[in-house]
């Protein structure tokens, strides 16, 4: 067991904290903000990720999980010092490393004796070289701490899965001493074979990177199979279903839709990108991945502006679905963020239903009308989006629904619906690389 502090309770630490306490590790999940600090002491959690909850409540009371806003006394409590502050984008693409920073200072003012001092935000490649040279410069003895690139690759909706049984765990270190604390802390994994991997700490950076833009690419380019499949007759379901049974392709990430968004993936692609003009290399097809992406999403307002013939001055449109993805509230990047702007821009009228998102999008839009359910969001309608693959979309009522609504349109950007079924109740409609029925 070692005591560790986790600095950040945003998504990626506070995933990390519970994870960790969960291997049996005593953990101290640190913030500044006192008042996020004491709705987690009080069980109240800022974000929805499924089992999150549980295992934060269980090791809480089991007295392995605690939450401070004490930073400096964190850090002296711990054996293992993680940076889990959000890296945002800055103006030139890159990530924007000002919380990074003021932790890194932080830690190294507080050092009282030897610890090693992780990082799970994303960062640029080099950053890590970069901490170890501030920490150094503010220390007398360097023998006090050694440094570990330890990325995260946590899915939203799926994020806890993702830490207690990860595909892979990336430890970059030129300690030997602290990639065996590092395994330690992932003992349970480590038992079991799970696949860790010791790496410099420029490679576990760039894994980082690569892993997410390439997943990137994926999407955009299924899309734009997608896309080509509309107009030559084919039918992009059956298309990724057969390369996906290709070992060599694999068939996650093939999955057509309204464009990629969340807090990763643009943001990744803009980094690495930059970080390549940085060092004067052009990376073509990462540049490609983020255009297409940006082309998709405007696909998909021109499918509905086409939908309703060019107009949709004074229409109501039901927009099902504002999260980025399914199982999570995240609208960082979301497609529905687009779709809303763009029917508000040509006169529309906008109802809006998530089963758990609606009060962040509320945040960006206060004027459109938001509903608890998704039958009374539809009524009187002219058209349905569907924007976000949410299980009870899957399953919607075309019979209820054709009572309810005004009109008769559904755009379906996640291809969940049964076209059969729509094709039957005589609703118009289209998505994304299907042949019409």
């Amino acid at each position: 067991m070692k005591n560790i502090t986790i600095i950040g309770t945003g998504y990626v630490g506070l995933v990390t904290g519970a994870g960790m306490s969960e291997f049996g590790n005593k953990v101290i999940c640190a913030d500044i903000d006192s008042r996020k600090i004491g709705k987690l002491n009080s069980g109240l959690i800022p974000i929805y990720e499924p089992g999150l909850e549980e295992i934060i409540k269980k090791n809480f009371e089991n007295s392995r999980l605690f939450f401070s806003s004490d930073i400096e006394s964190s850090i002296k409590k711990a054996e293992v010092v993680v940076i889990a502050v959000g890296t945002p984008q800055g103006e030139n693409g890159m990530a924007d490393l000002r919380f990074v920073d003021s932790v890194v200072n932080t830690i190294s003012r507080n050092l009282n004796s030897y610890k090693v001092i992780c990082t799970k935000s994303t960062v640029p490649i080099g950053t890590g070289k970069d901490i170890i040279k501030i920490i150094n410069n503010n220390i007398h003895d360097k023998k006090m701490f050694d440094y570990v690139s330890n990325p995260e690759f946590l899915r939203e909706g799926s994020a806890v899965k993702d830490f207690l049984w990860p595909d892979r765990v990336i430890i970059g270190t030129d300690s030997d001493k602290a990639y065996k604390i590092m395994c330690d802390i992932y003992r349970p994994l480590y038992i079991n074979k799970n696949p860790i991997a010791y790496t410099s700490v420029e490679t576990a950076e760039m894994i980082k990177y690569a892993s997410n833009s390439f997943l990137a690419l994926k999407i955009s380019y299924i899309n734009e199979i997608a896309n080509l499949c509309e107009l030559l007759g084919a039918d992009v379901h059956d298309v990724a279903n057969a390369m996906g049974k290709d070992g060599r392709i694999s068939d996650k990430f093939l999955h057509p839709g309204p464009g990629f968004g969340g807090s990763c993936f643009p943001k990744d692609l803009e980094a690495l990108l930059a970080v390549s003009k940085n060092n004067e290399l052009k990376m073509e097809t990462v540049k490609a991945a983020i255009i297409a992406n940006k082309n998709q999403k405007k696909r998909m307002t021109r499918k509905l502006l086409d939908l309703f013939n060019n107009n949709l001055n004074k229409c109501t449109i039901s927009i099902l679905g504002l999260a980025f993805k399914a199982n999570t509230n995240d609208i960082r990047e979301s497609a529905s963020i687009d779709m809303i702007n763009f029917i508000i821009e040509h006169g529309g009228i906008v109802n809006a239903y998530d089963p758990i998102a609606n009060s962040e999008m509320y945040k960006i839009f206060d004027a459109i009308e938001y509903y608890d359910n998704v039958y009374d969001s539809i009524k009187d309608t002219d058209g349905i989006v569907i924007m976000t693959e949410w299980n009870e979309f899957r399953s919607l009522d075309f019979k209820r629904i054709k009572k309810y609504m005004r009109g008769n349109i559904i755009l379906d950007t996640r291809n969940i619906l049964n076209m059969d079924e729509l094709s039957e109740f005589g609703f118009t409609y289209d998505n994304v690389g299907r042949i019409k029925k």
